[in-house]
């Protein structure tokens, strides 16, 4: 059976049909939630897409938060089930708590939009699983607040437990320790600026996001089973 992704939207998401479609079209199946459900109705997967979740008239992600689906979410997660969250996905997991750190705006305070290279830098997570440390994709970024940060003890911590999972290799907007991607203490959520989504199909002019997108289906296939 093809692994099942639901994919979270919350009022101002606009990447969720991006990631729908690429997950369809490596075989998985997408269901779309609505961040007003309390059940998760079963899925394999999560993945919180990007845009601006309740318009980020706070902080980016800290009104979503505290939607209703984030309860269910923060179960599947302690139960081990793959957690993505991609740009504003990100910032929302960061705001939940269920990883470490926070975004903040851009060095320089510009909004950027370009492809940028990275490197993986952390195996055996939700979205890296299969994916040789060292590789090097050119994917997609898109925002204003991408810009991660955290405390000497904290960065110590996911230095020491492999949990950087990847790093721009041209740091674009101020990301200390060149951070793009970090995941939590289990490895089964994982948040990261760039969309993988968009780099997904040779039309898009860049398929380096499959890696990781197949990464999670494989993942969710695992725990599934």
């Amino acid at each position: 059976m093809a692994a099942v992704v639901g994919v979270v939207v919350f009022p101002g998401s606009n990447c969720e049909h991006d990631v729908a479609e690429a997950v369809t079209a490596l075989g998985g199946e997408a269901r779309l939630l609505w961040h007003r459900d309390t059940s998760l109705g079963g899925v394999d997967a999560v993945v919180l897409p990007g845009g601006f979740a309740h318009g980020d008239y706070l902080r980016p992600g800290a009104i979503a938060r505290f939607s209703p689906i984030m309860a269910a979410v923060r179960e599947h997660a302690a139960a081990g089930g793959p957690v993505v969250g991609i740009c504003n996905g990100f910032q929302v997991l960061c705001e939940a708590g269920l990883l470490p750190g926070a975004l903040q705006k851009n060095a320089g305070l510009k909004f950027v939009c370009r492809p940028v290279r990275l490197r993986v830098t952390a195996g055996d997570t939700a979205l890296t699983r299969g994916v040789a440390v060292g590789t090097e994709l050119t994917i997609p970024i898109n925002h204003f607040e991408g810009n991660y940060t955290c405390g000497p003890e904290t960065l110590a911590e996911l230095r020491a437990e492999d949990r950087i999972v990847l790093r721009y290799v041209d740091n674009p907007n101020g990301s200390v320790d060149d951070i793009a991607g970090v995941c939590s203490e289990g490895r089964n959520v994982v948040g990261l600026m760039p969309h993988p989504e968009r780099a997904s199909h040779p039309l898009l002019g860049s398929t380096d996001g499959v890696p990781l997108l197949r990464s999670l289906l494989v993942t969710a296939g695992a725990v599934a089973a």
